[in-house]
């Protein structure tokens, strides 16, 4: 039996700095790299900050303070009981922003670091610059699209729906060191990708990131909210919130062999998007186009921004 790793075991070495920053109340770790205008990475399910590695480099070489945080729950930040509510995790964001001297900065996001990018530009306008969705939806047209699990975007939604049992979904990420999380990663990404030594080393950092204590349980409470509360108050107050065109310009980047959030249900968030071009979409790339197209990424990205 492996011992479980450090949470300083997700500081990986590079050209970036490693730092904490306190937050909206708790401890969130970042790596940060280059001067200039400030643009957060948030990430998505099953990953940690260094799914952005390629983007620290080529944003801090374009003239950008990058700065790739783990969130709540994840990596080496803390690990609270709650707070996974989107309420809580964009007030999160807000307080990163402004921990890092800033006034304003720009949100890049993937999946569901992608949602929280909208979300802070609905709560919080004042402190976002633009907002990049990298495989990521609205929440609201994500919702709208799961409403029906037995097909479209519910059907390939459907692991939110088996992550709401209590246990038995935490027991299946972490065994056989987190294959759970290979196994996602290949059923989410495109073929192209899949064949690659990259995919192979990158799949292995993951899994090694998910076996720290408490990540498993902390990346799963953010499904489990989202699901509940479309029963609760908050989830009819959250969705007030944020049902209005953002006013912060957008890029919307989406992988059309996407099988985790369908193209069609990115292309449907244009709705609450601010001033924008139509999405991006990417024949042979998935879910992760940071990670599988990782130059075209960081151009699209670099040339939006500036």
């Amino acid at each position: 039996m492996h011992a479980s790793p450090d949470p300083s075991s997700v500081r990986l070495d590079g050209p970036w700095a490693h730092r904490d920053v306190s937050a909206n109340g708790i401890r969130l770790h970042v790596a940060e790299l280059g001067e200039g205008p400030v643009v957060v990475l948030l990430h998505g399910f099953a990953e940690f900050w260094w799914t952005w590695h390629h983007q620290l480099r080529a944003l801090a070489d374009a003239g950008f303070r990058a700065v790739a945080v783990d969130l709540r729950g994840y990596g080496d930040s803390d690990k609270p009981p709650r707070g996974y509510d989107a309420w809580t995790l964009a007030g999160d964001v807000g307080g990163l922003i402004k921990s890092l001297g800033a006034r304003r900065a720009h949100l890049v996001g993937h999946a569901w670091g992608g949602m929280l990018a909208w979300t802070v530009a609905s709560l919080h306008p004042r402190l976002v610059s633009s907002v990049t969705a990298i495989g990521a939806a609205h929440p609201l047209a994500l919702r709208s699209g799961a409403a029906r699990p037995w097909r479209g975007q519910g059907r390939a939604a459907g692991h939110l729906f088996r992550f709401q049992v209590p246990m038995a979904p935490e027991k299946w990420l972490v065994k056989d060191d987190a294959q759970a999380v290979e196994d996602l990663f290949g059923a989410w990404s495109g073929r192209r990708w899949q064949s690659t030594s990259d995919f192979t080393d990158s799949v292995a950092v993951f899994r090694q990131a998910m076996l720290v204590p408490g990540v498993a349980h902390s990346a799963l409470e953010y499904y489990r909210w989202a699901f509940r509360a479309q029963f609760r108050g908050e989830g009819r107050r959250f969705t007030d919130a944020v049902d209005a065109r953002i006013t912060a310009p957008t890029l919307q980047l989406h992988g059309a062999d996407d099988t985790c959030v369908l193209p069609e249900t990115a292309a449907s968030s244009v709705r609450w998007a601010g001033p924008h071009a139509e999405p991006v979409l990417w024949p042979g790339v998935g879910h992760f186009p940071h990670l599988e197209a990782p130059d075209r990424t960081s151009a699209a990205l670099v040339d939006f921004l500036k």
